[in-house]
């Protein structure tokens, strides 16, 4: 009995501090990606590598931020920085990253939070570090 009160009360814990704006992320596959890339079908790529890697492989329409790994203030600035763009325009919004990880889903969240709608946001899965298309890239 006292197993169960101690379980029960632990996950009662877990439910009530568990945000309730916590929130689920989705995900563009590669495939997908590159589909759209060679069809050209309408999205617009948010991308938020330090700048020396932007400069070593992109995506030619990609938009950079420089904003990784958006934890601060002057990390999120940057991506402000492209608010107008996103905000003018109806297209999916998806957000690369080094590894599709916590600075992909810190823009997310930053991003949905300054307006742009969680259905038209999306990761891009593994990041730039798993994209398996690099004919598809631009380097510098």
């Amino acid at each position: 009995m006292q197993k169960m009160l101690v379980f029960f009360t632990a996950t009662l814990f877990v439910l009530l501090t568990t945000p309730t704006w916590a929130s689920t992320y989705q995900y563009l596959s590669t495939d997908q990606a590159k589909t759209n890339l060679l069809t050209q079908a309408p999205m617009l790529l948010v991308d938020i590598q330090v700048e020396k890697e932007f400069n070593q492989h992109h995506f030619p329409t990609a938009l950079p931020s420089y904003a990784y790994p958006v934890k601060s203030d002057s990390d999120r600035a940057k991506l402000d920085t492209l608010l107008p763009q996103l905000q003018s325009s109806s297209d999916a919004v998806v957000i690369v990253c080094p590894r599709g990880g916590g600075g992909a889903k810190r823009a997310y969240d930053h991003l949905q939070k300054q307006g742009i709608a969680a259905e038209r946001l999306f990761i891009l899965e593994k990041g730039q570090q798993g994209w398996p298309y690099p004919e598809l890239l631009s380097k510098q």
